[in-house]
């Protein structure tokens, strides 16, 4: 860290118990299929994303709704051992905690199908966030909560002076007058190339999107590609950081660790290329254990980790 503070992250998002079922393949339509395993682990991308900036060091405090159930308690209580401010987290009594269905395959890929639950039923509380968003260095938001919801919670963290990263996962159409609030947007090759409306699955052509969705008045703009690494976009123009090769065991949470690490390297004063850098290696770590949460690496595991390969301007 640049900083010797640990820097404020306000994290708006959902919060799932993942159902984890282990399997050799994923059965064709029709297919009954053998499984190794099912676990219950928490997840979604707002928790993920929380304790992901929360291992890599940063005070975070986190905004989100859970069932008056077994689960939302569960979810609360895995969020404080990393030392989360809950006390934002709403609990909704006529609403199970959100769920996700995750397959993941022999090979590491996933298959996931999330129902939201609770996590439909937040609301901003305009007083609370302002408080929260006082002195901190981002607000942190996904598309896993209301569109409306995360508008308004922008807009806060713009008035307060809090810069904005966006993942928009599960991707949809970003309303024009939101793009100019955002500081930095994180992206995989799925969501730049909906977004942009042009392909981002090669490095050159992930830049040539991540330029698109630049020129609408984002400050930055990170486009990841699962093993390919990823592409920085900014004012000093593009570049490609390949990722290190190692065995997946489970990619769940891959893209929710690297963004913890990217957040928290630029809110301690990081360049965006160290903050991809080390999201990279945050997120290599990741993929070979098993799970969300439980497999998303402290900051001395990632900066113990190999060194990426050099990235190379586009």
């Amino acid at each position: 860290m640049l900083s010797s503070e640990a820097p404020r992250i306000v994290v708006l998002g959902s919060l799932n118990m993942d159902l984890v079922v282990r399997v050799p393949h994923a059965p064709a339509a029709g297919e009954t299929l053998q499984g190794h395993s099912i676990h219950s682990i928490p997840g979604g991308k707002g928790g993920n994303q929380a304790v992901s900036c929360a291992r890599q060091g940063a005070q975070v405090s986190l905004l989100g709704c859970v069932g008056a159930d077994a689960h939302g308690e569960a979810l609360r209580q895995a969020l404080q051992q990393d030392g989360i401010d809950t006390t934002a987290v709403q609990i909704d009594p006529a609403a199970p905690t959100g769920t996700a269905l995750v397959m993941v395959e022999d090979s590491g890929q996933n298959r996931i199908v999330v129902i939201a639950g609770a996590n439909a039923r937040v609301e901003i509380d305009d007083a609370a966030l302002a408080a929260r968003l006082d002195r901190a260095a981002f607000l942190v938001a996904q598309f896993e909560s209301p569109l409306v919801q995360v508008a308004r919670a922008m807009n806060a963290a713009v008035r307060a002076g809090c810069k904005v990263l966006l993942n928009p996962s599960p991707v949809q159409a970003v309303d024009a007058a939101l793009w100019p609030l955002i500081d930095t947007l994180v992206v995989n090759e799925v969501e730049a190339r909906t977004l942009a409306g042009q392909p981002a699955e090669e490095p050159r052509d992930a830049a040539a999107a991540g330029a698109v969705l630049r020129a609408r008045g984002v400050a930055r703009v990170v486009v990841t590609l699962g093993a390919g690494g990823a592409v920085a976009i900014d004012a000093d123009g593009a570049r490609h950081h390949p990722a290190p090769r190692v065995q997946a065991v489970d990619t769940t949470a891959a893209g929710d660790t690297f963004l913890g690490a990217l957040a928290v390297t630029l809110a301690c004063g990081g360049s965006l290329d160290e903050a991809v850098r080390l999201g990279i290696r945050a997120a290599a770590l990741c993929i070979t254990q098993p799970g969300a949460q439980p497999s998303i690496p402290l900051r001395d595991a990632v900066l113990r980790s190999p060194l990426p390969p050099d990235w190379t301007p586009l």
